[in-house]
């Protein structure tokens, strides 16, 4: 879990020393923009169009982050215009590698790399700063566009259209105030919820996240037990960004970062919810529990000191849904 610090990889973990025992995530580095003709976007920072084949996107199978871009590559019929290179699961003393031992990585399928930081050191060869997925790519100008995950799905979500004649808009003008309203929440105490409970290092950091991330769980049920989706009828950017967390939830959080004081199938309609949004076309493809259970029990050496990985629970993602009714009614 290590960074880069002026272009040097060091093998560093957080500190949690400096902060109570508590886990906290660094900020993006790269927040380049790709609008339709190449104007600024939200962060100011333009010059990067949107073209078929022009951008590279580097993944994990295993990380939350990552599995928003790879479902707004595909809810957004990006496949044929962005390709991808997928990381190993395992994420040890010299962190993300392209090695191809495990189902599903690919490899650098641009540069041949053997490491992640490799792709960063040639955007920023002094660059300080952690190395993670994803990553966007512009092979144009030899440069990364952006790191910031919320950023990149919002991208794929409207500046490709005029190319793939996708216009399904999934954080529509109406809805925005309350999108970024859920997602505030949901992201602090359910989306890096998981991350505060199980990186906390003092007892008192752990109580803290994780009573919040399950006060946050018992707020999203109680909002679905009335709407289909979290802003209602329509499904949203609020909805995509909750369900990466929920897809690891019982297979990952709940043992390994100790957030167990229920399952996910404990709860009727958030339960109902995931299992719609898995079943939605193409969704399944890039949903791989073998990464996400492998690369946190191994990966996490302080957790699971001897790299044990758990048979875990069948978990029916393919069974019915019921969320039909909630829209009849």
């Amino acid at each position: 879990m290590g960074l880069l610090i002026d272009g040097t990889w060091h093998d560093t973990g957080y500190d949690t020393k400096s902060t109570g025992g508590a886990f906290k995530r660094s900020e993006a580095l790269f927040r380049n923009w790709v609008t339709a003709d190449g104007s600024a976007g939200a962060t100011g920072a333009g010059g990067f169009a949107a073209e078929s084949g022009r951008y590279h996107l580097y993944v994990s199978h295993a990380c939350p982050w990552a599995n928003r871009t790879m479902i707004y590559r595909s809810l957004k019929g990006l496949e044929d215009h962005i390709d991808v290179s997928v990381v190993h699961p395992d994420m040890l003393s010299d962190g993300w590698t392209f090695g191809t031992d495990f189902p599903g990585t690919t490899g650098d399928r641009l540069f041949g790399s053997d490491f992640l930081r490799e792709v960063y050191l040639r955007a920023k060869p002094d660059m300080t700063g952690r190395v993670t997925v994803p990553v966007l790519w512009d092979k144009s100008r030899g440069t990364i566009v952006s790191n910031e995950s919320a950023e990149i799905i919002r991208m794929f979500n409207t500046a490709f259209d005029g190319i793939t004649g996708d216009t399904q808009d999934f954080y529509p003008q109406p809805l925005r105030e309350e999108i970024d309203r859920l997602n505030a929440r949901i992201y602090d105490e359910i989306n890096n919820g998981v991350y505060k409970a199980g990186f906390a290092t003092t007892q008192a950091a752990y109580d803290e996240a994780v009573h919040r991330l399950f006060d946050a769980l018992d707020w999203v049920e109680d909002i679905l037990s009335r709407n289909r989706y979290l802003t209602g009828e329509r499904v949203t950017e609020a909805d995509w960004r909750l369900l990466p967390t929920i897809l690891r939830f019982d297979a990952v959080y709940h043992l390994h970062f100790k957030c167990n004081r229920r399952r996910i199938v404990d709860y009727p309609n958030l339960w109902g919810w995931a299992k719609e949004l898995y079943q939605w076309p193409g969704l399944r493809d890039v949903v791989h529990p073998d990464h996400f259970v492998r690369h946190y029990h191994y990966s996490h050496e302080s957790i699971n000191p001897y790299r044990i990985i758990p048979i875990n629970p069948v978990i029916h993602w393919n069974a019915p849904h019921g969320r039909e009714a909630l829209r009849a009614a």
